[in-house]
């Protein structure tokens, strides 16, 4: 019965399923994942899968939104970056909400020599009125944290702060909200946390879906976008 044992064996540790962690393939291209405000990697598990049935190499990277300012979860993902993909042949990026923040403001520090492209899921490109009303509270301000804090709409926001991006970016935004507190605050259409108006990156094209801010990542149609953009740097076919 040894061929049956390693038989499992293969199939756990092989890709499968896991032994702490997939093992990339020298081959294969690879998407790192960087999850947004408040999240875990977990709402990442979707989109991998699919990432993953396209035939790519997937990472998602945890870190804790709420601890540091921005800068300091850049430093983290650059650290993350030369973990597990260094030997990657392309490497792209994928990131939600503040994610893809994060994920800017480490290209714009140290981007990686075998950078390919860049996709987020409803960012705060322009800041968000719902971020720089929740500051205003204690309390709000608190749960926050530094990075939330910093994602306001002022010129002297974090949003504004970031350079123009040096490489092929493209944003899938949606236009239904669940948080009628937050549209409440936000001015014209937008996802229940960023208005529609303020995803924008000049230059970077754009997809815009029927879904909302906390659950775009789980969508099948955004998920074809991403998968497209990736492999031809376009969202149109």
């Amino acid at each position: 019965m040894r061929w049956v044992a390693g038989l499992l064996l293969v199939l756990v540790c092989g890709g499968v399923l896991s032994c702490g962690g997939r093992v990339p393939s020298e081959k294969r291209e690879s998407v790192v994942l960087v999850h947004g405000l408040g999240r875990t990697e977990q709402s990442f598990v979707v989109l991998a899968q699919r990432l993953r049935w396209a035939e790519y190499d997937v990472t998602t990277v945890g870190y804790d939104s709420r601890s540091a300012p921005l800068q300091e979860h850049a430093a983290r993902l650059a650290d993350a970056v030369a973990s597990c993909c260094r030997d990657a042949p392309t490497l792209h990026f994928v990131g939600h909400s503040m994610g893809g923040m994060v994920i800017r403001r480490y290209l714009a520090d140290s981007p990686p020599a075998t950078l390919g492209r860049v996709v987020l899921l409803a960012p705060p490109s322009q800041g968000s009125e719902l971020a720089e009303r929740l500051r205003q509270h204690p309390v709000a301000a608190e749960i926050l944290g530094p990075s939330g804090r910093s994602l306001g709409t002022g010129s002297d926001d974090l949003p504004a702060t970031l350079p123009p991006p040096a490489y092929e970016l493209g944003i899938v935004a949606g236009n239904r909200s669940i948080n009628p507190v937050g549209s409440a605050v936000i001015p014209g259409v937008d996802d229940g946390a960023v208005a529609l108006d303020r995803v924008g990156v000049p230059g970077a094209p754009i997809v815009i879906l029927p879904r909302s801010h906390t659950f775009i990542m789980n969508s099948r149609h955004a998920a074809d976008a991403v998968i497209r953009f990736l492999q031809t740097g376009a969202f149109e076919a």
